[in-house]
């Protein structure tokens, strides 16, 4: 069975569409987890792995981040 969560971020845009691409600022106010935090978890494979961009630029797909939660919210 697949659910889905609907995330609305609040931002300059209001909300943001579930397939739309997050820069970290935002992965990290979605998640509560602090950026260093984000990097060491993705360099350990605990977290999922950002879109390169380009070599400054990396997002992370609002649909990777909301299945990572979901699997992470009954962990504690």
């Amino acid at each position: 069975m697949e659910t889905s969560t609907n995330i609305i971020c609040a931002g300059n845009e209001g909300s943001v569409q579930y397939n739309q691409l997050l820069r970290i600022e935002i992965v990290s106010e979605l998640t509560t987890v602090a950026k260093s935090t984000i990097r060491l978890w993705v360099a350990q494979g605990k977290f999922p792995k950002p879109i390169t961009l380009s070599a400054v630029i990396k997002v992370w797909r609002l649909a990777d981040i909301n299945q990572w939660i979901e699997g992470h919210a009954n962990v504690g």
